[in-house]
């Protein structure tokens, strides 16, 4: 059995991670959190997209009592990321956080820390303790001679334990590193040494372009060994579009369904239509279809039909035209500028 199959359960807001519950898909909004309008605004964006879990940041009073005004307004949990100051992670609780994230070395000493674990008991708020490779404690960076994958497998189960000590294991544990590799054998080793839910992401992954490539190389293969029952996919840019990369890692290992797949092709010198734009138009246009289906968009008549013969439908280009296709299947041939509106009437009667 894989990992996720036996972690423990736990419940965030409406939502349940480990014992092999679906894996959940989460974002950080990046607005200032005491602006609720932005921050609303933003949640309900992901929360279109496909987020299951939200997290926001909580640096001051006003942003932990937002929180509050944020909860009434939305759909999916929310996590309270706290840094330095324990008491934002207990005005978060208060307000009303589903979760919060801390890293108990740098909230403090015991005594701040007992605090923040005796209001989760009281509410049943699960923690999420983190450990970032960037952040590794200077003795163990000592000890192993360098950041490694044991140093912060040994941070995180050490700050674990510090929760265990005040009595508290409604915990998800997460280990974070912008070194693919590093990040990977840290979570197999992890794996092999604990039985809490993991949060996994590759941290500071970078730009669109490659935080997509670093994001779904790292995630691929620490889900595929069947570790991770929560995700972000992080990136320099809108946070929708972690959701959108999240969902294609998932589907692609076969770990969730649900939703159109967009297939196209890379296009050649008998290609007579714009491919690429049309491709990207139906990527964004088949998001409001709740449909598990798989959608083909070719670039020519000569063998769009035979490529997307495993596609439950597709168009294909000529020249000023093109064809719909069903299965592989020629089904009509329309005027380029119908393409994208025939694909579209055929997803909306799809069930019909």
């Amino acid at each position: 059995m894989a990992y996720r199959d036996n972690t423990k359960v736990v419940h965030i807001g409406n939502k349940v991670i480990g014992g092999g519950n679906p894996i959940m898909i989460q974002s950080m909004t990046n607005t200032p959190t005491e602006d609720v309008e932005a921050t609303v605004a933003q949640i309900l964006a992901l929360e279109a997209a496909g987020c299951d879990i939200v997290r926001c940041t909580v640096p001051n009073q006003e942003a932990a009592d937002a929180i509050k005004k944020i909860k009434e307004r939305i759909h999916i949990p929310l996590v309270a990321d706290i840094h330095f100051d324990y008491k934002m992670a207990i005005a978060a609780m208060e307000n009303g956080a589903d979760k919060i994230r801390i890293n108990p070395g740098n909230i403090g000493s015991n005594d701040r820390i007992e605090a923040v674990v005796k209001t989760a008991k009281e509410r049943n708020i699960p923690i999420r303790v983190g450990v970032n490779s960037g952040s590794l404690e200077k003795n163990l960076v000592e000890k192993y001679g360098g950041v490694t994958a044991e140093g912060l497998v040994e941070s995180a189960l050490d700050k674990v334990r510090i929760i265990e000590d005040f009595d508290y294991d409604n915990l998800v544990i997460s280990i974070k590193s912008s070194n693919v590799m590093l990040c990977v054998d840290a979570h197999r080793k992890l794996a092999e040494k604990t039985n809490y839910p993991l949060h996994v992401g590759i941290t500071e992954a970078g730009t669109l372009y490659g935080g997509n490539i670093k994001s779904s190389i790292g995630l691929g293969i620490i889900l595929n060994e069947g570790i991770g029952d929560t995700i972000r996919v992080s990136l320099s840019g809108d946070p929708t579009e972690e959701i959108r990369t999240a969902k294609m890692i998932l589907k692609t290992l076969g770990l969730r369904k649900g939703g159109i797949e967009v297939v196209s092709c890379p296009t050649c010198g008998r290609t007579k239509i714009d491919l690429i734009g049309l491709a990207n138009q139906v990527e964004k246009m088949v998001q409001e279809f709740p449909l598990d289906i798989k959608v083909a968009v070719m670039g020519c008549a000569v063998n769009g039909p035979g490529e997307a013969k495993e596609a439950d439908i597709g168009i294909a280009g000529g020249v000023g035209e093109g064809l719909l296709i069903k299965r592989g299947e020629i089904v009509k041939k329309v005027p380029e500028a119908e393409l994208i509106n025939t694909l579209r009437e055929e997803l909306v009667h799809w069930n019909d």
